[in-house]
């Protein structure tokens, strides 16, 4: 059985007849609005457990966190591992070329001179989107 996050989200999309598709697509207003609220939910529940709350609650809502995520991309169809791999790449080009990472008073990375920009449209037209109007 595969841990993917992604393969793991499509079987129970595929058990529980929940929509996948393969290919980027726009849904349905009122599908995407579904979606939208599951993701504000899930996103409260950790707010809710974040701060003071015990650490498998934590654990347990950042994962439904990122399950409702990964089932938000099928739906659209769209390959999130090739995105997030996309983002990394961007986040990496934060750190300056002699080693030094800028951040913000709470610590937060911040963006250099140096920082590239993720091209997602970029991987999304390779998984086959085509954005309307091109």
């Amino acid at each position: 059985m595969s841990t993917s996050p992604a393969d793991l989200v499509r079987e129970f999309h595929r058990a529980f007849g929940l929509d996948v598709r393969s290919t980027p697509t726009e849904v349905p207003p009122a599908l995407a609005e579904q979606r939208k609220n599951l993701l504000a939910e899930e996103a409260a529940e950790v707010a809710e457990v974040s701060h003071g709350g015990l650490l498998d609650r934590l654990a347990h809502e950042l994962a439904d966190v990122v399950y409702v995520a990964y089932g938000t991309a099928l739906v659209h169809g769209i390959d999130l591992d090739a995105v997030l791999v996309e983002i990394h790449r961007s986040n990496m080009t934060k750190i300056g070329p002699d080693g030094r990472i800028a951040r913000r008073a709470d610590g937060k990375v911040l963006k250099g001179e140096h920082y590239r920009a993720p091209d997602v449209s970029a991987v999304l037209r390779r998984q086959g989107w085509r954005p309307e109007g091109a």
